[in-house]
């Protein structure tokens, strides 16, 4: 295995140059995609797509939906056929009813469903947040439709399930989440209060995530943590039973997150059978991808250029994220 780092000691250049076309600068990505649907089960899961070339699967956290790419869409379908998916319970794809359609194993299914609409046999699996986690879980139960993982701060979920345990730090953030187990709990939110936290201030992205919000169910949204996070003592449940991940994998991890504390990658090569990309961005909170689009979207088409070609001289070496591709996300 190759394990490639950030170390503020070791430098090397990417010259790398991302040719955007005008019209994603001119036009929302929301005016260029093309809307589609999978069925799992009689369940209708809502998706969007762009580009053309290998397939390319984004998947959102929470709360969000599939424009939290909005930035990645553009450039990556340059290159590739992009799909950023709707999970089930939010926005345009269906809710349906009790924790067990939550489960971890049916989120994974969703995925390879659609990878399968497409009529693609394996793609790129991309996710953030629950995303992230249900990414992970995609790669590791459903290694014949992963061919690379990229994943935006989340720790590998075996990882979290130890931090939980043992890091009180860990613990108490995560206060959230046991709240969000509770019965009941999703009756003390509302779509607005959540697109307000996203939108930051920004009319427009809080009038997309208010519609988005006012179509999902909330309660669906607390599902993915009632079936699936972690639960005291922390010995056991559904992240802790999952194979070694046999994709390389990127991992990009803001050090400012607080939900999801950077402690949680440590370690994370004992769970990976392929090389293993670690990007961390200081500054930077829990979505990495909005803080720091072009940085993001640059260091995903690099990456993927590396694992395409695996004798470039870049194996191997380790990037710093602080002061190379600073250079690369100003231009």
């Amino acid at each position: 295995m190759t394990i490639q780092f950030r170390n503020a000691f070791l430098h090397i250049t990417i010259a790398f140059v991302l040719h955007l076309s005008s019209s994603v600068f001119a036009q929302d990505i929301d005016e260029l995609v093309e809307h589609r649907y999978a069925d799992n089960d009689g369940v209708n899961l809502h998706y969007v797509r762009m580009g053309s070339g290998p397939l390319m699967v984004l998947i959102h956290g929470f709360p969000d939906f599939w424009y939290t790419w909005r930035n990645q869409i553009g450039p990556l379908a340059e290159h590739y056929t992009v799909v950023a998916m709707d999970t089930r319970g939010y926005n345009l794809s269906d809710q349906p009813q009790g924790v067990e359609n939550y489960a971890l194993d049916i989120l994974v299914s969703d995925v390879a469903a659609v990878v399968e609409a497409e009529g693609e046999s394996s793609a790129i699996i991309v996710g953030h947040d629950w995303g992230g986690g249900i990414a992970w879980s995609v790669a590791a139960m459903r290694p014949d439709i992963t061919e690379q993982l990229i994943i935006l701060n989340l720790p590998h979920p075996a990882n979290l399930v130890r931090e939980l345990a043992k890091f009180e730090q860990q613990h108490e953030n995560s206060v959230y989440a046991r709240n969000f187990q509770q019965p009941d709990y999703h009756e003390k939110i509302s779509g607005d209060a959540l697109a307000t936290g996203l939108a930051r201030g920004d009319a427009d992205l809080f009038a997309k995530y208010s519609e988005a919000f006012g179509r999902s169910n909330i309660e669906s949204m607390m599902n993915y943590y009632r079936a699936n996070y972690p639960r005291d003592p922390y010995t056991s449940g559904p992240f802790l039973e999952l194979p070694e991940v046999k994709a390389p994998v990127l991992q990009f991890h803001g050090l400012l997150d607080t939900a999801l504390l950077a402690e949680g990658v440590n370690s994370t090569w004992e769970h990976l059978a392929e090389n293993w990309t670690l990007m961390t961005i200081p500054g930077v909170n829990h979505f990495p991808h909005h803080e720091r689009p072009e940085l993001v979207t640059q260091m995903m088409l690099a990456w993927l250029g590396v694992q395409r070609s695996p004798r470039s001289p870049l194996m191997g070496h380790s990037w710093d994220t602080a002061n190379q591709f600073d250079t690369i996300a100003d231009n």
